[in-house]
């Protein structure tokens, strides 16, 4: 785990209200992977009460740092505004990655909305494994997400202005019905009630599925502890998104019924 001011090389606006930040951290780059987060604190423009906010690394590209955020409150406004040049502080890379090694042949992707900003990352290293990939994206309308490094998209949108008419679950239910994947695990992120009706999906068909959580992660390295989640099984009842995950097999997990 790496703490340090970094540098902003690029901070655009790629959708309506979307970002994709980059910046240059070669400790980070050394040690990431995909499923990690970083925890960050802007230092130019951000209240210094307000705490950090946690960010799925989007990709790592060399020593650069990629970074998908939507704004959705004061803190991510004011990261929004940060010029290239700017300096933002960094700890991490944090949490638990992906289990991308392991015994399966087709990669299934499954994001809702910003859901989509670890799964870059993951792209790369499952094309080294030559996994095949098939990425589900669902948002509420169209979106361009030509720059993020997806493969095999397959859209869902809710107003049905690209592709599926309808959510990314409904969307995945309706490809397995038609397809037949060869050794399938699931790989999901995205907002919880989505994640849920995603974990009820992949149990139903007997499939691998590991998801990536959101959480109230403030302080980033479980000393905060406001970002549980219930258990499943096992002598502790609660697991912290921080530290336990944010990557989770759907099976040790309990979420909310959608």
């Amino acid at each position: 785990m790496v703490q340090q001011l970094v540098r902003l090389e690029s901070n655009q606006e790629i959708a309506q209200g979307m970002f994709l930040m980059r910046f240059d951290s070669r400790r980070i780059a050394t040690s990431a992977q995909p499923g990690q987060f970083l925890n960050i604190r802007a230092t130019q423009r951000w209240s210094p009460l307000l705490l950090r906010r946690p960010f799925s690394i989007s990709r790592v590209v060399g020593s650069s740092i990629e970074l998908l955020y939507n704004i959705v409150g004061k803190g991510t406004k004011a990261l929004s505004a940060q010029i290239p040049g700017e300096e933002i502080d960094v700890l991490g890379p944090l949490g638990i990655p992906f289990r991308y090694d392991g015994l399966f042949e087709t990669a299934v992707l499954v994001a809702g909305g910003l859901g989509i900003a670890p799964f870059p990352f993951l792209t790369d290293f499952l094309e080294k494994k030559k996994a095949t990939i098939i990425t589900f994206v669902g948002s509420r309308s169209l979106f361009k997400i030509d720059m993020l490094h997806l493969r095999n998209v397959q859209y869902a949108t809710d107003d049905g202005s690209n592709g599926f008419r309808g959510n990314v679950v409904e969307s995945l239910a309706e490809y397995l019905q038609e397809h037949t994947l060869t050794a399938p695990k699931i790989f999901g992120c995205g907002p919880t009630k989505m994640l849920s009706s995603l974990s009820r999906l992949a149990q139903a068909k007997e499939l691998s599925c590991e998801l990536s959580l959101e959480g109230d992660m403030a302080c980033g390295i479980g000393i905060c502890q406001g970002c549980p989640v219930e258990r499943s099984n096992g002598t502790k009842k609660y697991a912290l998104v921080c530290t336990d995950g944010p990557t989770f097999d759907c099976r040790e997990i309990k979420l909310p019924s959608p």
